[in-house]
């Protein structure tokens, strides 16, 4: 990507999108090995917020205020959008996200709202002639019951998770749509399954977070109470793996950088889908996240396991060999990461 290519990053403020815009706006990533291609700073990223745009504060000119408000499931608003800037790069980070609970009392939203996103960005990407499209899933479009580590040729090889089958339904469209549109208009686009996520701008909501984030606000709040224990939802056994969100955006420029010649093989036309893992390729049991967040929050108390909750898949562990062979690995060490992430959610 030239620095001054017009870079769109449709979901910017979130977890994902907020990630990419601190890599794409730095002079050099503050993490991730890459191979030194692509270094920001990129002068035209183009964005648009969810909600509202403010207007003008007193003696300030009406063109300074937020770009307008931008409804990504409204098709015409978002053909609208690409006829004005004609991007050409394009990371769709936007998407409906939650853990088990919101999956579970959601699903109507969850598979209609990241349907609607993935099919109107990817389809005007197609129109516009976007040269590449990043397409980020989550490492719960592979079966419930997959083998470990899970390698992209998994995919669609057995039952899905339960509770979060319409988000993963909606996001395995999405690889397929990428797909098709490579095969049928000779697009390049690449849809990349990150691990886990956390860092700065996550979801904090006991009810609708993940676990990573969740177990960081039971953490504080019972540490500020003084209360004795904290309760953590299973057995606390299951294996999960967790990587710091910069790492991943880092990833993810770095792919978007490759030369043809690499990028190309990643697309696979007609052999298998253009799907890729993001990862750190080592995992913890929930217990053990639990003691690490403990530690780095100060909390004192004991931690109870709620065995009557439920745990989910015993492990989701990615095989990243894929990526690691063109040159990338991760560097946030899981600690760092969460020291970070706590330094994050106090500031907010």
């Amino acid at each position: 990507m030239d620095k001054s290519a017009k870079i769109y990053v449709a979901g910017h403020r979130g977890l994902v999108g907020s990630a990419l815009m601190r890599r794409l706006i730095s002079p050099s990533p503050s993490v991730g090995e890459g191979r030194g291609e692509g270094k920001g700073p990129y002068t035209h990223i183009i964005t648009r917020t969810h909600a509202p745009g403010r207007m003008p504060k007193c003696g300030e000119r009406r063109d300074a205020q937020e770009p307008p408000e931008l409804d990504l499931t409204d098709q015409r608003a978002v053909q609208e959008l690409f006829e004005k800037e004609q991007p050409e790069y394009v990371f769709l980070a936007a998407a409906k996200v939650g853990g088990i609970h919101a999956n579970n009392t959601y699903p109507g939203d969850f598979i209609y709202q990241n349907l609607a996103i993935q099919t109107n960005v990817i389809h005007e990407s197609w129109r516009a002639g976007v040269k590449r499209l990043l397409f980020l899933g989550s490492s719960c479009i592979y079966p419930r019951d997959c083998p470990q580590p899970m390698k992209e040729e998994y995919l669609l090889t057995g039952t899905l998770e339960p509770t979060n089958r319409p988000y993963a339904i909606a996001k395995i469209a999405g690889i397929e749509m990428c797909w098709s549109y490579n095969r049928q208009y000779g697009t390049q686009y690449l849809a990349v399954m990150p691990t886990n996520l956390y860092g700065p701008n996550d979801n904090y909501d006991l009810q609708n977070s993940h676990v990573l984030p969740a177990l960081i606000k039971k953490m504080h709040e019972a540490k500020i109470k003084d209360d004795k224990e904290v309760v953590v939802w299973g057995t606390g056994t299951p294996r999960r793996e967790f990587l710091y969100s910069d790492d991943m955006a880092d990833a993810c420029v770095f792919l978007m950088n490759l030369p043809s010649e690499e990028f190309a093989p990643l697309l696979a036309h007609y052999s298998s889908p253009p799907l890729i893992n993001i990862g750190c390729g080592k995992d913890i049991t929930i217990r053990e996240l639990a003691d690490i967040i403990r530690g780095i929050v100060g909390f004192k108390g004991e931690i109870i396991m709620d065995i009557s909750k439920p745990d989910g898949p015993s492990q989701k562990l990615l095989d990243v060999g894929r990526l690691n062979t063109l040159g990338w690995r991760a560097v946030t060490e899981i600690k760092q990461g969460i020291t970070m992430a706590y330094n994050n959610f106090l500031a907010q």
